[in-house]
């Protein structure tokens, strides 16, 4: 009985164009068989089809609003880091109290959230963020960010084709031929593979960039053209297989590497992370100025403060004539598949992080340690903490 004396709360998401849920009735049940009380907000699971009679025959209590949710769970289960209502004016932050645990994708290392976490840190709140948990065998079901990854790549090449102004494949006609579109993948990890794989089924040319050799190989076997960043492998890989955080002078060199391919392509899709750090700067005001008007850019690592100099945050500009997608929950307008997966990853990580009713927050411990973001009034998460040094200085 892992979770025997624990009540879960499942709030309804408040971000715009959020339309995931944190469980659904599946993982309520397997909860509740392990000794859990889940309370779920009336409507919570409603825009991924899952609704209040299915949560309530799974055994969960349906509360009628998040202030039930939260001021009386002792977990709270969220997608999204919290945010501010303003139906209610009010930051969600300011609906928790002392020692009350919260796990989700806090994304802490982004500089717009910097303010989230440290009003939970402040508030007592011990918090885990999803986005930590490392690329390990034995966290694979619970790694809510490969699951996001896959959805978001397919997802965001769906996206730029919508914004394009043409076709995407080779296309013959009566009065002349059609180019393909070519597109451009930086990074290719799970996102930027499934990003490859989408847009080769829509029959587009294909690019890829990344600084790993391994994620290289795996872009060739999608049949991308390589853009070579010279970035040697030393440098450029991390634990687990991520990538790192490059020093100034390489990431230059990588930004010169892809310029010209970035500046010829119809669409780009970014999604070149560093776990737990700010995302890097890939694609700069003056590549964004010689693309092509009507060109599209997907900035899928917006979550950690985005690829491009020219990203807003949670809003779709255009600007010098490139249509520029900077939403922060592109896996959101894939409610079901991406609420399944995520409902189960995060199953598995409470199943991991809660024993016997005690949620555990040993920081050498090699998950707990990445997803720790605040404890004991303070922010203990590294990337954030480096992140926000950065910013300061």
């Amino acid at each position: 009985m892992s979770f025997k004396g624990l009540t879960l709360g499942i709030p309804v998401e408040i971000m715009e164009h959020e339309y995931r849920v944190s469980a659904i009735p599946e993982t309520v049940a397997k909860f509740i068989e392990q000794g859990a009380r889940v309370l779920v907000e009336s409507r919570a699971g409603e825009a991924a089809h899952h609704y209040d009679d299915t949560y309530r025959e799974a055994g969960a209590e349906i509360v009628p609003d998040s202030d039930s949710v939260f001021e009386r769970a002792d977990v709270i289960l969220k997608v999204k880091e919290p945010q501010f209502d303003v139906s209610r004016n009010r930051h969600e932050t300011a609906l928790m109290r002392r020692g009350q645990i919260l796990v989700a994708f806090l994304h802490p290392a982004s500089p717009a959230n910097h303010r989230m976490v440290r009003d939970l840190a402040e508030r007592g709140v011990v918090s885990f963020t999803l986005d930590g948990v490392p690329r390990i065998s034995h966290a694979q079901a619970m790694d809510a960010l490969t699951s996001m990854s896959t959805v978001a790549g397919y997802k965001g090449v769906v996206m730029a084709a919508d914004q394009l102004g043409c076709l995407m494949p080779l296309t013959n006609t009566a009065v002349g031929m059609l180019p393909p579109a070519q597109v451009f993948v930086v990074g290719a990890g799970v996102a930027g593979l499934q990003a490859l794989a989408t847009a080769k089924r829509l029959g587009a040319v294909n690019f890829a960039a990344d600084i790993r050799p391994e994620a290289v190989e795996q872009a060739k076997s999608l049949r991308a053209q390589i853009v070579e960043t010279g970035v040697p492998p030393d440098i450029s890989i991390g634990a687990g297989g991520y990538a790192k955080a490059l020093p100034h002078e390489w990431l230059l060199r990588e930004q010169e590497a892809i310029r010209q391919t970035v500046i010829r392509s119809d669409i780009v899709i970014l999604s070149a992370l560093v776990p737990g750090r700010i995302a890097p700067v890939l694609v700069t005001e003056e590549m964004v100025r010689g693309m092509k008007n009507g060109s599209v850019i997907v900035d899928i690592a917006i979550d950690q403060g985005g690829n491009c100099a020219l990203t807003e945050s949670g809003r779709t500009v255009v600007k010098h004539g490139v249509t520029i997608i900077g939403a922060k929950n592109i896996p959101g307008y894939v409610p079901q598949s991406a609420s399944w997966l995520f409902s189960h990853n995060l199953y598995h990580f409470l199943s991991y992080l809660i024993r016997d009713g005690v949620v555990r927050t040993d920081r050498n411990d090699e998950i707990i340690g990445p997803t720790l973001v605040t404890l004991d009034g303070e922010v203990v998460h590294a990337g954030a903490l480096e992140a926000m040094a950065q910013c300061a200085g």
